[in-house]
């Protein structure tokens, strides 16, 4: 038993100790992607409206979801950021916004899959002192396509979603107009009971080809927190 509580131990702590140090290593630069929340409905019925509002590595997102009929459905993303460090010059400012339409479906009582396609566009702006100052101002454009899986139930939703990126962004730097391609797999927990549940998401940002093949800087963290709602949601199986 102590065996096993001390590898348990060893691998939160490297778990820990990853993840600080990829924090550190993004925080040398300041971005000029940042990815949003993922928003992963899981509808179970025609008439669901979902809200989200969240806060974490996107600072501020708020996303609304809605199933016009049982097997398809609508979204709008957005992410803010205003903020600016009294003591030193540092800042950074965001604004993305997207819109996206999906096929849901069921698998069972409890099981759902999930795929939508979108478009969105954004501006991020930022400076940062480190052992060279890093500058941001970009817009970029991004086509997604995102396909889930989970399930769902009053109590609890759960789902992996791997998104697919293509990002155009240009600045004063960049003039390129081509488009990269990232990935972006999350899994999404929301826990309460039925109408309102506490969310929590965790992911990666992965420029495919790896990062040195990208013409620009992007944030490799996708770590939200906040609140969901659900109104209109019912079901005849339970």
């Amino acid at each position: 038993m102590r065996k096993s509580n001390v590898k348990i131990k060893m691998r939160l702590l490297y778990i820990i100790l990853l993840i600080s140090v990829t924090g550190i290593i993004s925080s040398c630069k300041t971005p000029e992607y940042i990815p949003n929340m993922v928003n992963t409905p899981m509808f179970n019925n025609k008439g669901e409206f979902q809200a989200n509002i969240a806060t974490g590595t996107s600072v501020f997102d708020a996303q609304v979801a809605y199933s016009v009929t049982d097997h398809i459905g609508l979204m709008v993303n957005s992410s803010f950021a205003d903020h600016t460090d009294d003591s030193t010059d540092e800042f950074h400012k965001h604004m993305i916004f997207e819109g996206g339409v999906g096929y849901y479906n069921k698998i069972g009582t409890k099981g759902r899959y999930e795929i939508f396609g979108g478009y969105g566009f954004g501006e991020v702006e930022g400076y940062e002192e480190s052992f060279t100052d890093s500058y941001a101002d970009a817009k970029f454009r991004r086509f997604f396509i995102q396909p889930a899986i989970g399930l769902s139930n009053n109590v609890f939703d759960g789902s992996f979603a791997p998104r697919i990126c293509l990002i155009s962004l240009k600045s004063d730097e960049y003039k390129k107009s081509e488009y990269e391609v990232f990935i972006e797999p999350v899994i999404t927990a929301k826990v309460g009971y039925r109408y309102v549940k506490f969310i929590m998401q965790f992911g990666l940002s992965i420029p495919f080809g790896g990062a040195d093949q990208v013409y620009f800087d992007s944030q490799p963290l996708i770590f939200n927190i906040g609140m969901h709602f659900n109104l209109g949601r019912w079901w005849d199986d339970y």
